[in-house]
């Protein structure tokens, strides 16, 4: 597994992936409508694509497949964090955090965890703040406000 920056052209792949991941390993602890609604193939990927290159994105890459990716902010908030499906469980994630946690010097990193993500994040060391109802598209999902000090 190799670990870079993300770049524009990766976006497609990107989104797929992280299209893939909610909808075939989230839908364990989410409904088809809520899945559905939090991620959806009509999304302007230009836009969402910009929003990447606004932060510090990263993926890991496999045999030139994009197997995951995460992005931070400058003040510590970490928004997205997604594995494929078929790399589930192999160490992934957790490289992509480190490396995302190693941007914050010092401070605080806060995320918004799908309850899916919620145990990964406790286990490195990550506290819930508050959990909260999100809404997508008039349908409410359950999330954690989690923060870890760095």
């Amino acid at each position: 597994m190799r670990i870079r920056e993300y770049r524009p052209e990766d976006c497609k792949e990107v989104f797929e992936l992280f299209f893939n991941t909610v909808h075939s390993v989230n839908i364990k602890d989410y409904s088809q409508e809520q899945v559905n609604a939090w991620v959806r193939k009509d999304i302007d990927i230009e836009v969402w694509g910009e929003s990447l290159l606004k932060h510090y994105s990263i993926v890991a890459e496999e045999n030139n497949t994009i197997i995951g990716f995460g992005d931070i902010d400058e003040i510590g908030y970490l928004d997205r964090l997604f594995v494929h499906k078929d790399y589930q469980n192999r160490g992934v994630a957790t490289a992509i955090c480190n490396r995302l946690e190693q941007k914050i010097l010092k401070g605080k990193v806060i995320t918004q965890s799908s309850i899916t993500a919620k145990t990964f994040f406790e286990k490195r060391g990550y506290k819930v703040i508050k959990e909260q109802q999100v809404e997508r598209k008039g349908l409410f999902l359950t999330n954690y406000i989690m923060e870890k000090i760095i």
